[in-house]
């Protein structure tokens, strides 16, 4: 369920900083993506590497920009620190960092909900 969620925000995500580029721009880059990359949507959160290819080819050096504001979108809507081990992290390896701190905070979410529901039923 969590991994869902996370490819969920994911997708927010990058939905809403291509959005900043105009809804009929966010169209035909989807549509390019399809078409020219063999990339779906919603296969974005499992072909990051590619998507970031096909985003590098379409927008050149322009798409280090729009990962920056990925990066800082993800960060703000999972709502917490993403444990790098390097500041100078791809927007691959953030993706996967961030998942790894997601994952971390929702399985301690779940386990702290846990002890809390047996607490109350004893």
């Amino acid at each position: 369920m969590y991994k869902r969620d996370f490819e969920k925000i994911l997708l927010e995500v990058v939905d809403e900083q291509l959005a900043s580029l105009g809804e009929s721009s966010k169209q035909a880059l989807y549509f390019h993506l399809e078409r020219g990359f063999n990339i779906k949507k919603h296969e974005i959160p499992h072909k990051t590497e590619a998507f970031v290819t096909a985003m590098e080819k379409i927008f050149g050096q322009g798409a280090n920009y729009l990962e920056i504001l990925f990066m800082k979108k993800l960060h703000e809507k999972i709502g917490y620190d993403v444990n790098m081990s390097s500041p100078n992290l791809t927007f691959v390896e953030y993706v996967e960092a961030a998942k790894r701190s997601y994952d971390e905070e929702t399985s301690n979410k779940a386990e702290l909900s846990k002890c809390k529901r047996i607490k109350v039923q004893c």
